[in-house]
């Protein structure tokens, strides 16, 4: 990134399956490790909306709102537990391409909505970027059962507290950017996904197993610049 941003992530819905980790390492950049949860490595798709989105020190009544969904799954690069992006589709043509030049991020342009109503969220989304594989998800969440905090369960602990994500560039590139952010707190979540094609064009079978459903009303984060992290493969070689 070219400065550090502020925002708020809201109404997020994670969206998760297990995978066989030999299947998921075939997806990784050399760089990363798959990470894995009871053997099984996961594929998360997570619908939400950034508020807010400003630079750091701008005040928040001057940040823009950016509904978003992304595809991603958990990774290790020396021992520090982080988020591995696919892809990243968000409204917004100017902050698509502004997501792309300079936070170098793998953001495609979609038409998104997001509306709430009687405590559930109703999303929608259409990936329109050009030269793109079409990718469309449909689905209505919302939260069931008590609170807890993300820390205190072990599959929310793995699935939510991870400070760092990683990107691979166009260029072959690695990029990560740091995060901060309280701790998470997550409901079991029911959803009626009625459409979803992010898996397939992102060159995954749908897997076998139901999905596990979790909801959060978001928190407020803190996001560095993007670093260029050394191509170092897993035996321990720079490249």
């Amino acid at each position: 990134m070219v400065v550090p941003l502020e925002m708020g992530w809201r109404h997020l819905l994670f969206e998760n399956w297990p995978v066989d980790p030999a299947v998921m390492d075939a997806h990784l950049p050399t760089e990363l490790d798959p990470d894995t949860y009871d053997g099984s490595a996961w594929l998360s798709v997570v619908p939400f909306t950034n508020v807010a989105v400003r630079p750091k020190g701008v005040p928040e009544a001057l940040g823009i709102r950016l509904p978003e969904l992304n595809v991603r799954t958990y990774v290790t690069r020396d021992g520090v537990p982080s988020v591995y992006f696919f892809s990243l589709d968000a409204q917004g043509v100017a902050s698509v391409v502004g997501a792309r030049l300079f936070h170098h991020l793998p953001y495609y342009y979609a038409r998104i909505s997001l509306e709430t109503t009687d405590g559930r969220v109703r999303f929608e989304s259409r990936r329109l970027h050009p030269g793109a594989r079409p990718a469309r998800y449909d689905a209505t969440y919302w939260p069931t059962g008590e609170p807890f905090a993300a820390p205190e369960d072990p599959f929310g602990e793995f699935l939510a507290e991870r400070y760092r994500f990683y990107t691979e560039t166009q260029d072959g590139s690695m990029r990560y950017t740091d995060v901060e952010h309280d701790s998470w707190t997550l409901y079991p979540a029911a959803a009626d996904v009625e459409v979803n094609s992010l898996l397939s064009a992102h060159g995954f079978a749908r897997p076998d197993a139901d999905p596990v459903y979790y909801y959060s009303p978001g928190l407020d984060v803190v996001a560095s610049r993007s670093k260029r992290s050394s191509r170092k493969k897993r035996d321990g070689n720079a490249t």
